[in-house]
């Protein structure tokens, strides 16, 4: 009989464990797998490292208020506990300065320390303000199509999709604008998000830290291919940029008013594509919408492929 209790005891053990500890076990892989290198808690980049800090700041602070709630919440229980014959019960008591004090004046200051905190890292973070370097900022033009990312070199002349290519250590500006709905850019280990949306212009800078391959992807949900309208962004020597661009420029394909058209219909590529040479005023021309969209002509009737 104390075998088979002992057995008994045993299996309801394990089934415990597969109840509470399987998940915790799965949750725990999960969150130390690639999740962490592929976001802003593995920063590439200066703007990502501030937002970590400010992240790291910003839970300490609020530990301040939840730590004590967790504390005193099991202790306050097993204090008046029922069985507990020797805690106090006061049925006439209404008021008291000290725990109106610890109630009141704690979360004051903390939202205080709070707001002037997160103001002042408001104004650090602001997408529009350029970076400070004595390197002059890359331009970059970006333009969210369906399900792809159409960049934009216009110092270089030359432009890619679905693939950025950016210098390690010199900052870069983003203008960007949107060929079809309102889209989200996502570069969650240089940057936070920027929406795009058509006839307007945002702006981001950011800078990359180190060589290495990160990803961009679209964070606002836009159709069928929204989960696979993911791109690479691979950081460079500036000798390596200086290089590639040269490659680039050799190649013969253009990108003009009808390439736009082709390229901004409703697709899902297999690679990047890149073009060689940009017509002048292509960006300022998408967003003043004097272009009509290549998904706008594919709904009139013209052929979806070429």
């Amino acid at each position: 009989m104390p075998e088979v209790s002992a057995r008994v005891w045993n299996k309801r053990r394990l089934r415990r464990w597969l109840a509470f500890g399987a998940p915790l076990a799965s949750a725990a892989s999960l969150f130390g797998c690639s999740t962490l290198s592929r976001g802003f808690l593995a920063p590439a980049g200066p703007i990502a490292a501030a937002e970590r800090h400010e992240l790291f700041v910003v839970s300490a602070i609020m530990l301040l208020v939840i730590g004590p709630v967790f504390l005193l919440t099991p202790l306050i229980a097993w204090r008046y506990r029922l069985s507990n014959t020797k805690s106090t019960y006061r049925p006439q008591w209404g008021f008291s300065w000290i725990l109106e004090g610890l109630i009141w004046i704690p979360p004051t200051i903390i939202v205080i320390v709070l707001a002037v905190f997160l103001w002042e890292n408001s104004e650090q973070l602001d997408p529009y303000r350029p970076l400070s370097s004595p390197f002059q900022p890359l331009q970059i033009q970006a333009v969210s199509l369906d399900w792809k990312w159409l960049f934009i070199y216009p110092d270089q002349h030359i432009a890619i999709v679905d693939q950025l290519i950016l210098p390690v250590g010199r900052p870069v500006h983003f203008s960007l604008t949107s060929g079809t709905v309102m889209q989200s850019l996502l570069l969650p280990r240089l940057a936070g998000q920027i929406f795009t949306m058509a006839g307007m212009t945002t702006q981001l800078n950011i800078a990359v830290s180190a060589p290495g391959t990160y990803w961009g992807e679209n964070a606002q949900f836009n159709g069928t291919g929204f989960q696979k309208q993911k791109f690479r962004i691979i950081g460079v020597s500036p000798e390596d940029f200086r290089q590639w661009v040269t490659t680039l420029q050799k190649k013969p394909n253009l990108l003009d008013n009808k390439a736009y058209q082709i390229l901004s219909r409703q697709s899902l590529l297999p690679h990047p594509i890149i073009f060689g040479n940009v017509q002048p005023n292509l960006f300022s021309e998408i967003v003043n919408q004097a272009i009509t969209p290549g998904y706008v002509l594919q709904h009139e009737g013209t052929s979806s492929h070429e």
